[in-house]
């Protein structure tokens, strides 16, 4: 044990020994704020969170759906605190992926790297078929969002900072229409009395799983760590922020469509159309705000796919500049752009877009997502205490909660992702062997 925990502690050390031209050939700048890095998080969560997600969630928990996203918001809490705190002493690309190099091991680090991967590039998916059915119901989704992966990726290789502006467009048109549907929801007249049916706990406990994917958007932050300007101080401010901001807001919007569409009618406009905003719209009989959330739904989901493509694209440029994915992957532009990096992870996204289904990606990113904050956590009580900003309690909670909710995916789900993460972490053993 302690000739492998000093192999570990020389093996991190010589990571850190490059020259003053090389460590500057790998740096990338620090152009966030805390208003652009706020901005980050929510337009990561206000997309398939609240256009999808919940309609998925009432399907499955029904009436218990406010008290699952209620749990669902605590552990987003909880996790978002450990993943603050681990941002602020270790300010680098690669969330958690970094932090398991540096308080765990390589195989931790490692197998976060690949659940983040693995969990966004599902969650981009969803967003990119959600962004198509409301951009060209007409034509053939899966083609459709594939094409539109491809040209946010191109958006997205243009940098850093251009991306940013076009985020705070899609962002502010998704918190407008968000909040005056739910204005109106909220005071409209009660739906017809829905069937009374049986919610078991692993179903309530399936749809808080479901719900947590729909919180995780704050991690765009802690990815983009190396890029935030006054780390220590900025990023755990952005982070408790943006969560506050989008569990007030889905708590809206999610009492407002049952109160407008009653629990069978959120279900069914989820099964039916996948919109189940636009049909509130449709119930309240406000033309002009169903156009409103027509168009907030394809921005938000445009935002959604942006920012999944900024964090993937990071943590892939940090895997290559560790060792964990061919080098060339950490290889900067001349405007401090992962070029590689950037596209590999879009071309990977369209394909999962051209062949997945909207349930199956959902319970993928929820199982790979729980894994990876479960490492989160595991990291954060492993902090020095003078790194330390909350309880360890705090962190504690997380580690359980993550934990608990991942056996309560679909079965298949979780056999598919231990399967893939376990085959990723055996490959990588051979090849360090090699």
């Amino acid at each position: 044990m302690q000739h492998a925990k000093a192999t570990h502690k020389t093996y991190i050390e010589s990571r850190r020994m490059t020259d003053a031209s090389d460590t500057h050939a790998y740096q990338l700048k620090r152009t966030l704020g805390l208003p652009g890095a706020i901005l980050l998080g929510l337009g990561s969560i206000l997309g398939a969170g609240a256009f999808i997600g919940l309609g998925l969630a009432v399907g499955i928990s029904g009436a218990l759906t406010p008290y699952a996203l209620l749990l669902a918001g605590l552990l987003a809490g909880c996790n978002a605190l450990s993943s603050a705190q681990l941002a602020a002493a270790h300010p680098v690309a690669g969330g958690t992926y970094a932090y398991g190099y540096r308080f765990l091991s390589p195989t931790a680090g490692f197998t976060a790297g690949t659940c983040f991967m693995l969990a966004k590039s599902a969650s981009a998916a969803a967003a990119s078929l959600g962004l198509a059915a409301y951009l060209a119901p007409q034509l053939n989704s899966n083609f459709m969002g594939a094409a539109l992966v491809l040209l946010i990726t191109a958006m997205v290789a243009l940098g850093l900072r251009r991306a940013n502006i076009v985020n705070t467009v899609l962002v502010t048109i998704t918190l407008v229409a968000l909040i005056a549907l739910a204005g109106l929801g909220l005071s409209a007249g009660t739906a017809t009395t829905s069937v009374e049916r049986s919610i078991s706990v692993p179903n309530f406990l399936q749809a808080t799983a479901l719900l947590f994917v729909a919180f995780t958007g704050y991690g765009r932050i802690a990815t983009l760590g190396e890029e935030v300007s006054a780390p220590r101080k900025t990023i755990p401010r952005a982070i408790i922020a943006t969560i506050f901001i989008s569990t007030a807001l889905y708590f809206a919007v999610l009492l407002s469509g049952l109160n407008v569409l009653g629990v069978d009618g959120f279900e069914k406009a989820q099964l039916s159309t996948q919109a189940p905003l636009s049909m509130m719209a449709d119930y309240l009989r406000h033309s002009p705000l169903k156009l409103l959330i027509s168009i907030a739904a394809a921005t938000a989901m445009a935002g959604v796919a942006l920012n999944l493509l900024l964090g993937l694209s990071r943590v892939l440029f940090a895997m290559g500049r560790q060792g964990d994915a061919p080098k060339i992957f950490s290889k900067l532009s001349s405007s401090s752009e992962p070029i590689l990096a950037i596209w590999s992870v879009g071309i990977f996204i369209a394909v999962l877009v051209a062949v997945g289904g909207l349930k199956t990606v959902w319970n993928f990113s929820a199982f790979t997502v729980l894994v990876y904050y479960a490492i989160t956590n595991i990291c954060a009580l492993r902090l020095a205490p003078v790194d330390r900003l909350y309880p360890r309690l705090i962190s504690w909670l997380g580690l359980l909660g993550c934990a608990g909710l991942a056996v309560f995916v679909d079965g298949y789900v979780i056999v598919a992702g231990t399967v893939i993460i376990l085959g990723a972490v055996g490959l990588r053993s051979i090849l360090t062997r090699s």
